[in-house]
């Protein structure tokens, strides 16, 4: 009957940007599902105990035993990568590069670097990054961004405040953001990031968005949210007659039962889009969307650099698709077919240790074991049928299939600490390492230029536009002793770049020490003629700058001359010391008394 049926569209009040914003993120989050796909079978191994948890569980074999074999180069690569990019015996893994003379100065540069140092230093940075190198080795795709947050708390005094106030890295979940993939770069493309939130979460973001000027707006939508959350709950779920299905969420059957939960779905748009309705053009604009169809807020992006701090960077990049591909995405097959023969063989192994028996004619019933006696008649027989042993050889294909996936995965022997055989010089395996490792440092030096560097640079620039007072920054003097220096916007704001060094100076420094060693132990290196060119000085910097020791000061001009003199009159002095104790007469001489305070015993003249 008309009029008692509730539609869905009679309780909501749709905004028409904010539906815009909700279509293309289902139409962007449709093109990605083939990645999701694949995605998810690739974590299916990686967390499988046995192939019943994989599509190896479709084999009829007895035996289910998965090797981990893609789990164990996805924690080779993640512990290489950490090691190589966040060294913990490396204090300080990035340089700054001034683009002026004024930004050049050292007290510029050695502002920067303090307050860099005290961000980078934060747990949360290193914790964050730890996971965004897991997506970069799992998903093949890592992405993050740079938030401010101010933690301090004012003490009993209510004068002195303690706690970190400054960026912080948030990690994005691969998952949670979709955006244009077939743009010309992840730049120039919009992006749409997807947030689950709790209703008092809500709560709290919107009474941080809330100004005197949009206090009444702000409080209506919060009320309309409530009320669409109360009605749909009032009412039975076939009362709901129209529901689209354009507003379902994911992780939720139907868009009632999103209402009935706690949750709400936060739709960040970043980017330019155009208002069709109020002929509007957004250029460079942050609009969140709530539950797909209402527009929580809009503001201008506020970052200098003219695009939002979001940034990407892909293991192994595709040319007209910005979803890139992962170190094991086409190792699957070969995990499959490892686990296929690694099960083959163990099964063929049980029916060589119980083998299946042929019964031939008349037999009585018998147990199969041991000293047991089988009665047959005339025509019958019992015979094993023994299968082909030659399968017991699939241990050499399987270590094969092990030794290429290593190899493919940019993730040789050798960064595990073995050697490949066979009698080699040195000059060959240096030569050998280098090439083997090639893949490894291309994919580190990847991650560092495109990621860690926007990052550091990004929580620079949003350094710039948040501190509003002073900061004290710890510090270490050049004695090793933690000091205290006061920071404001003005020391940390200058033209230039920060410039990890940590990964991208890995690979040179290893191959130039190599270089350097062998030439000093070659004939070319022991002719006087050619090493009279050499600075020993300069030399010996390079060294130290190579092996990483300019904390310790070890390098100073010929101070081992010095050293040398101090020790030459150490020596003399301990010489003679030596010599005057030899010269002196030990024992009693005629002139030596020993008299008792009485004088002389009884018997004993003076």
């Amino acid at each position: 009957m008309a009029g008692k049926t509730l539609n869905l569209t009679d309780v909501i009040s749709p905004d028409d940007l904010g539906c815009r914003i909700a279509k293309q993120f289902v139409e962007w989050s449709t093109l990605k599902m083939p990645w999701v796909s694949a995605k998810e079978e690739l974590r299916k191994y990686l967390f499988a105990t046995d192939t019943t948890q994989t599509t190896n569980s479709k084999l009829p074999w007895k035996n289910k035993t998965t090797v981990p074999k893609l789990c164990q180069i996805r924690d080779n690569l993640n512990a290489n990568y950490m090691a190589t990019l966040f060294p913990d015996n490396k204090k300080d893994n990035f340089d700054w590069e001034a683009a002026d003379q004024e930004s050049n100065t050292i007290e510029k540069r050695t502002s920067i670097k303090s307050w860099m140092k005290y961000v980078k230093g934060q747990d949360r940075y290193r914790t964050e990054m730890q996971k965004c190198v897991l997506d970069y080795v799992d998903y093949g795709n890592a992405f993050i961004t740079a938030e401010w947050v101010d933690e301090r708390q004012t003490l009993a005094d209510k004068t002195t405040k303690v706690g970190y106030c400054g960026p912080v890295p948030r990690r994005i979940s691969p998952l949670d953001i979709v955006f244009n993939p077939t743009a010309p770069s992840f730049t120039e493309s919009p992006k749409i990031i997807r947030t689950l939130m709790s209703f008092g979460e809500v709560k709290g973001m919107i009474e941080s968005m809330t100004t005197d000027e949009n206090r009444d707006e702000m409080l209506e939508l919060f009320n309309y949210l409530k009320t669409t959350r109360t009605t749909i709950q009032n009412n039975a779920a076939s009362e709901l007659a129209s529901v689209d299905a354009f507003y379902a969420v994911d992780g939720f059957t139907s868009f009632r039962n999103y209402m009935l939960s706690d949750y709400v779905e936060v739709l960040t748009f970043y980017g330019d889009i155009y208002d069709w309705n109020h002929d509007t053009f957004y250029k460079n604009y942050q609009i969140m969307v709530v539950d797909r169809h209402k527009v929580l807020g809009k503001k201008p992006n506020p970052s200098y650099f003219g695009f939002p701090p979001i940034f990407h960077v892909g293991w192994r990049p595709r040319q007209d698709n910005l979803w890139a591909m992962g170190p094991l995405d086409n190792l699957v097959g070969m995990q499959y077919r490892l686990d296929h023969v690694e099960n083959l063989k163990a099964d063929v192994f049980d029916l060589l240790t119980f083998p299946p028996l042929k019964v031939k004619g008349y037999v009585k019933d018998f147990d199969w074991k041991p000293m047991e006696r089988i009665y047959v008649g005339d025509d019958g027989d019992v015979a094993m049928l023994a299968p082909p042993f030659q399968i017991l050889q699939a241990n050499t294909e399987i270590a094969y299939l092990m030794e290429m996936m290593e190899v493919m995965a940019g993730a040789p022997k050798e960064a595990m600490g073995f050697r490949s055989p066979g009698e080699k010089t040195k000059y060959e395996v240096q030569s050998m390492q280098n090439a083997a490792s090639r893949i490894f440092s291309n994919k580190i030096v990847q991650f560092e230029k495109l990621f860690v560097e926007r990052w550091d640079n990004a929580a620079l620039e949003l350094s710039r536009r948040n501190i509003s007072s002073v900061q004290s920054v710890p510090v270490l003097d050049e004695f090793n002793f933690q000091t205290f220096v006061q920071l404001s916007v003005s020391d940390i704001t200058g033209s230039g770049t920060l410039r990890p060094i940590a990964a991208r100076h890995f690979a040179q420094q290893s191959e130039m020490i190599q270089n350097l060693t062998n030439f000093a132990s070659s004939k070319l290196g022991s002719d006087p003629a050619i090493m009279v060119h050499f600075s020993s000085v300069k030399l010996a910097k390079t060294v130290e700058e190579l092996l990483d020791l300019q904390e310790y000061k070890i390098v100073q001009p010929y101070v081992r001359l010095s050293e040398q003199a101090d020790a030459a009159r150490l020596q003399h002095a301990h010489d003679e010391q030596v010599q005057m104790e030899a010269k002196t007469a030990t024992g009693l001489t005629p002139d030596d008394h020993d008299l008792p305070a009485g004088g002389p015993p009884p018997g004993l003249s003076q």
